[in-house]
Order: C-alpha cells, then sequence, then structure tokens
C-alpha cells in the first residue's frame, strides 16, 4: 500500500512539473507573439515614413534639418530591427519624437495641411501609432505573465531546469514622454 501511495504522489509532481512548463512554454510564446506585433506595426510605420516625407517636402522647404532628422532616425530603426527591446524602445523614441516634431511643424503650412496625400498619410500615421500602443500594452501583458511563471515558487524550479528566462518589457525610455502636458487656456 505505502509504494502506490509513494507511485501516486511521484506521478502527481511529475503531472504538476508538465503543467507547469506547459504554462511556461504557452507564456513564452505569447511574449513572442507580441513581440512579433509589435514588430509589424514598426515596420508599418517605417514604411509609410518616405511617402511622408516625399509629400511633405515640397512644402517644407525650411525644414530640411527636421527632414533629414527623420530620415536620419528612420534608418536607425530600421536597421535595428533585430535589437532587445529595450534597445528598440530607444531608437523608436527617438524616431517617435522627431515625427511629433515634424507633425507640429506642419501645422505652419496652411497648404500643406490642406494637401490629401498628407491628410492620408498623417491619419495612417495616426492608426499605426494607436496600434504600436496596443501591441506594446500587449506584449508588455504576456511578458509579465511570462516573468511571473519564470519567478514564483514552484514554477521557478521548472524554469530554471528547463533554461526559461525574463523577457523585456518595451517601454518608453525618455521621462519627458512620460510626463502630464501642461494645458493653459489664457
Amino acid at each position: 500500500m505505502g509504494v502506490w501511495i509513494l507511485v501516486a504522489v511521484l506521478v502527481a509532481v511529475a503531472l504538476y512539473a508538465v503543467s507547469l512548463y506547459n504554462t511556461l512554454v504557452k507564456n513564452r510564446q505569447m511574449a513572442g507573439e507580441g513581440w512579433s506585433g509589435i514588430d509589424v506595426q514598426l515596420k508599418r510605420r517605417a514604411d509609410l515614413i518616405p511617402n511622408l516625407l516625399e509629400t511633405v517636402k515640397g512644402y517644407m522647404t525650411h525644414e530640411r534639418e527636421l527632414l533629414e532628422e527623420v530620415t536620419r532616425l528612420r534608418s536607425q530603426a530600421v536597421a535595428g530591427s533585430n535589437a532587445s527591446p529595450e534597445q528598440r524602445a530607444t531608437l523608436e523614441g527617438a524616431l517617435s519624437g522627431a515625427l511629433g516634431r515634424l507633425m507640429a511643424v506642419a501645422e505652419n503650412y496652411p497648404d500643406l495641411k490642406a494637401n490629401e496625400n498628407f491628410m492620408a498619410f498623417q491619419q495612417a500615421l495616426e492608426e499605426t501609432e494607436n496600434e504600436i500602443s496596443m501591441s506594446r500594452r500587449y506584449y508588455n501583458g504576456a511578458v509579465r505573465n511570462l516573468n511571473v511563471s519564470v519567478e514564483s515558487f514552484p514554477s521557478n524550479l521548472v524554469a530554471n531546469q528547463f533554461g526559461f528566462v525574463k523577457a523585456e518589457y518595451f517601454e518608453l525610455e525618455d521621462e519627458a514622454d512620460r510626463a502630464v502636458p501642461k494645458v493653459s487656456f489664457q
């Protein structure tokens, strides 16, 4: 009778370990899927930028430095497509800032703001930024689940045994991006 109890306990422990392993695999796959979603949206944004810049160049003859900066930062972001989430966030944050400045400067050009191509690109870029934000939230949630599994007892025992590691969050690097904007109606 004691042997059967020992066998039952060992089988239960083995099944629990398999369950923990499968949970770790699922969480790792979800984090990978989330990163893929971010990557798709960042690629979409990078593909929109050259067409947007071509539309803008004819109107913004005095904004050459800003246009060159956006082009340079886009090239860096595309070149860094295989970088870690932390490095990629830094590159993409710089590009987002430059695009924001470009859109702010565009406000000074009424003919540009009325251009149908510019308006279409601006809308597509805004939609893409929203998709990037949603993808980032999904990815960070999946990373959180993976990291909790990797660090929690007893799943950390299985994680350590099979080489599961924590993943990096995709976070804003620039503290100014986190600041609450000041609004004044004066």
